[in-house]
């Protein structure tokens, strides 16, 4: 597995951390083995264990419901061996089959929590279950979708607002 961290990571990650969106108020589970194929894996139930674990414990560190030691054991037996290339090193991650989509997930969290903190968060939207990457230059988007959920928000807020004022 390389070390590089690229948008298509970034990608990856929110789609498994969107995997169990609420429909109709009732929350489902999209992980399935096609989801695991299509994002490169094998669709082993191995690798189906590994990945779902690792999502749940990376939606409650990202909520803040669990602390980042939780994570400990998604690396355990995984090691980077490095190799000389050129006038340089590369280094290499050693992971089993299994565990690999469960790896690039936890490390694409490590990346984007170093090089953009703050930037991953559950939507705000207290109703829904999804989580939100802003890539904005204020970073204060606070809806995984203005369409659905912000769009839900401001109405709801909106109708508070003129119905409070007029009752008063």
């Amino acid at each position: 597995m390389e070390l590089t961290h690229t948008a298509g990571d970034e990608a990856f990650l929110l789609d498994l951390l969107n995997s169990t969106p609420i429909v109709d108020g009732v929350q489902r589970d999209l992980l399935t083995r096609e989801w695991l194929r299509t994002h490169a894996g094998t669709g082993s139930s191995a690798e189906m264990a590994a990945t779902r674990r690792a999502r749940d414990v990376l939606q409650d560190v990202v909520r803040g419901d669990a602390a980042i030691d939780s994570l400990g054991p998604l690396f355990d037996g995984i090691s980077y061996r490095p190799a000389i290339v050129g006038d340089g090193l590369d280094w290499a991650l050693e992971v089993s089959p299994p565990r690999r989509l469960a790896t690039r997930a936890a490390l694409t969290w490590d990346t984007l929590c170093r090089t953009s903190p703050g930037r991953l968060r559950p939507c705000e939207n207290t109703e829904c279950a999804l989580f939100l990457i802003d890539h904005s230059k204020p970073n204060k988007a606070r809806w995984c979708s203005m369409a659905v959920c912000g769009n839900r928000m401001k109405a709801r807020r909106h109708y508070e607002r003129t119905h409070t004022n007029r009752e008063s």
